[in-house]
């Protein structure tokens, strides 16, 4: 079996809004709204490829949180691990070079969005665990 690849994505939260792009029309993922980040590089510790992959994509420098999630999933018959962490910006400057807009939005707006498959599974993890159970029923 082929080995399994690694991919990052970061969150960046403000005000109970977090972050998300929507990529230019085209390709697999056209059109959708992501976290932005990507494969890692051969040799590229995750942090690593956060810094480069949201220069690349948005030219905004971040700073690597911690660890949020993990989640996994298949892409073109390979099977993909997915990390998600935490990201500051540290920079409002951004110029746009995968992505047509970018936005802030709360938990239940992105419920509603186009949203990247692995994006919304590691998402839905991480909600669940930090959402209280509903014990009004």
């Amino acid at each position: 079996m082929a080995e399994m690849k690694r991919s990052i994505a970061g969150l960046a939260e403000k005000d109970g809004s977090y972050f998300l792009a929507r990529r230019k029309p085209g390709g697999d993922l056209g059109g959708l709204w992501e976290l932005p980040g990507g494969k890692l590089e051969p040799g590229e510790s995750p942090r690593e490829a956060m810094k480069r992959e949201w220069m690349e994509e948005l030219t905004l420098p971040v700073e690597v949180g911690r660890l949020l999630g993990t989640g996994r999933f298949f892409h073109h018959g390979h099977e993909f691990l997915l990390e998600l962490y935490e990201v500051r910006f540290t920079s409002r400057k951004m110029e746009l070079f995968e992505h047509v807009e970018t936005g802030w939005f709360s938990k239940e707006e992105i419920e509603n969005l186009p949203l990247a498959d692995s994006d919304r599974l590691v998402l839905s993890d991480l909600w669940e665990e930090v959402s209280p159970p509903d014990t009004t029923g």
